[in-house]
């Protein structure tokens, strides 16, 4: 798919619903489309989209080694909901093994450098893995949850992992996103219900305070322009 494709695509899917992209997307790519989840409140509006649509579509997640209890909760909870097994990938323990041993338990909180290289390891490497024989990947990002996300189009190309990249929520509001989960009964984590709009690495995921961006509590010690892991990198 070449950039006037997506272009044209972009003008198509404009005014389009979730559930419209979702199919569009779906039918294109088949077998070589998969849904990328964090578990956070969009990917479980995209499974059950995504469910109803082609229950047969791959959902992924990345287990990082840090993460939250109430995280392991819902992919259970995900799973037996929706009868569907969510693949899950792991960063590669030697690696990790030899940073944590080099740098420390916790050396995303020294610098920059060190966060994105546990990052890299955790996620990036394990993601790429995840991307192997796809063509296109479904995720829930959204406009207005960051400076760093505010012009995504629903159609993007990928250039770090040369695919399509596609974001069916890209202009919901946050309220739309749960409206849309409580009118359908969707499962999320409760850890939203304790103001954690964005759930990570649990070391690196804090609560917010009343009028935080929603991204506040992610890489909290960290400048808001460099709040990225490095799987939305733009």
């Amino acid at each position: 798919m070449d950039k006037t494709k997506i272009k044209e695509l972009n003008t198509r899917f404009k005014n389009a619903t979730a559930q419209e992209i979702v199919q569009f997307c779906v039918a294109e790519f088949g077998s070589k489309i998969a849904l990328s989840s964090s578990l956070g409140a969009e990917d479980q509006v995209l499974t059950h989209l995504l469910i109803a649509i082609n229950p047969g579509v791959k959902i992924f997640t990345l287990d990082t080694g840090r993460l939250f209890p109430e995280t392991y909760d819902l992919i259970d909870r995900t799973s037996r909901k929706y009868k569907k097994n969510i693949h899950v990938y792991f960063p590669d323990y030697a690696k990790v093994q030899t940073m944590v041993n080099k740098k420390g338990i916790n050396l995303f909180y020294e610098s920059i450098e060190n966060r994105k290289e546990c990052c890299h390891l955790r996620k990036i490497e394990p993601l790429q893995r995840a991307f192997k024989d796809l063509d296109a990947w479904i995720c829930g990002l959204r406009a207005e949850q960051s400076v760093t996300r505010k012009e995504i189009e629903v159609i993007e190309w990928d250039e770090n992992n040369q695919l399509i990249k596609v974001n069916p929520l890209a202009y919901w509001s946050e309220q739309q996103v749960w409206d849309y989960i409580h009118e359908h009964k969707i499962p999320y984590n409760t850890l939203h219900d304790k103001s954690y709009p964005s759930i990570g690495c649990q070391p690196c995921t804090r609560a917010i305070m009343e009028g935080e961006d929603v991204r506040a509590g992610r890489w909290y010690w960290e400048n808001p322009d460099t709040k990225e892991c490095g799987l939305h990198k733009r």
